[in-house]
């Protein structure tokens, strides 16, 4: 809690405080916890790629940054973790989906009966994507559950997509917590010393623009790496989960050698393709990290400085440099500079006539949000999740 109250809303609080505060007004969870009875939510997941949960995550907004992230809860495995200026648009969220199964793909190599070599890509999908309620997530839930229907006609008039309503999307907030907790501090603290010192003001879209062409593509890059390290980190038991023990990238390229099952959906070839094709504009603005002329001319300018590196140490002096390269010649701008501020505003009507999947909710209190059995799970869930 008190590493909690520090990350999360910047307070400083003594441990002995918040003990002294549980033991006044929280009576009840104390003498629960005491006793190991706090109640545990119980998250069912079938096997590997049962499902994907996506979320976004809105702290960095006061930067204008914007996050967003998919998680396979079974293996643990982050899917993908994008920092970007806009977490809203559904087009873009799309594309974080489809990117993600694309790269997924593995390459074969054979010989025809002609003795031609053939080159195919065979990439794979989960049975169900799973979101909060929110208009940023329609472009996945119709492009899943249109892959999936092309894929087997009897889905037709059924969403493959879970909306968590009444239960909470667990895993990503798990993620997002996690993230907070490992990472965020010192990046924060950094972000935060150019807004103190007066170099950067949000609201200012001259600034805004040259810190996005700077700052997303670190971070992005240091996302990356942290991605990188959770997916090839074995987690630490846990008595309360029943899961395979392992590293979670070699959990889900090889579920058979952990004795589990994989749910993967094969996809035909060209299918991402088509729906990519029906459900993306690529030219939309929202997919330009700056407006392109605008890129054109701060790619020169930083040519001019000499290409310097961007990391942690030098960041900030890079974008001071270019700032004032920019600002000396001001009046050789584009004539489009400003972001345009309806980027998100971009509404894409979710699939008409489909129902909702099926909802298994066990009188235990614990409940299943994959694709098995229609939404129903296996007749005996195994193994399973617990939080």
């Amino acid at each position: 809690m008190v590493n909690l109250l520090f990350h999360e809303h910047a307070m400083s609080v003594l441990r002995n405080v918040v003990i002294a505060y549980f033991s006044k007004y929280e009576v009840d969870l104390v003498r629960q916890r005491k006793a190991r009875r706090l109640q545990r939510q119980q998250f069912w997941a079938a096997g590997v790629n049962d499902l994907f949960a996506v979320d976004q995550h809105d702290k960095w907004l006061r930067f204008g940054l914007a996050s967003h992230t998919g998680i396979e809860p079974f293996t643990g495995r982050i899917m993908w973790m994008r920092v970007w200026h806009s977490n809203q648009n559904p087009q873009l969220i799309l594309t974080y989906y489809l990117e993600t199964i694309q790269e997924l793909g593995h390459r074969f190599f054979f010989m025809s009966f002609y003795h031609n070599a053939i080159d195919v890509v065979i990439t794979d999908m989960p049975m169900v994507t799973q979101s909060d309620p929110g208009s940023e997530n329609f472009g996945i839930a119709n492009a899943h559950t249109m892959l999936r229907q092309w894929h087997n006609l009897t889905l037709q008039g059924t969403l493959k997509h879970r909306w968590m309503c009444m239960k909470k999307n667990v895993m990503p907030e798990i993620t997002w917590s996690q993230l907070r907790h490992r990472f965020t501090p010192g990046y924060e603290n950094y972000l935060d010393s150019g807004v103190d010192a007066g170099w950067y003001d949000c609201g200012n879209a001259l600034q805004r623009l040259i810190f996005r062409w700077i700052f997303i593509p670190w971070l992005q890059r240091e996302l990356d790496g942290y991605k990188d390290r959770i997916n090839n980190t074995a987690k630490r038991h846990d008595q309360n989960k029943v899961l395979p023990r392992g590293v979670p990238n070699l959990i889900y390229d090889s579920p058979g050698d952990f004795g589990v099952l994989d749910f993967r959906i094969i996809l035909e070839p060209g299918a991402i393709g088509r729906a990519r094709n029906l459900n993306l504009n690529l030219n939309h603005a929202v997919f330009e990290l700056v407006p392109r002329d605008f890129g054109d001319f701060i790619h020169q300018c930083y040519n001019e400085l000499g290409h310097p590196v961007v990391d942690r140490r030098s960041a900030w002096n890079v974008y001071l440099d270019l700032h004032q390269i920019i600002s000396r010649l001001y009046k050789q701008l584009p004539p489009v500079v400003l972001p345009d501020d309806n980027l998100n505003d971009d509404f894409l009507p979710l699939l008409e006539n489909h129902e909702d999947l099926a909802f298994r909710d066990g009188n235990d209190g614990a409940y299943y949000m994959g694709g098995v059995g229609g939404g129903l799970g296996l007749g005996v869930f195994s193994p399973c999740m617990q939080h």
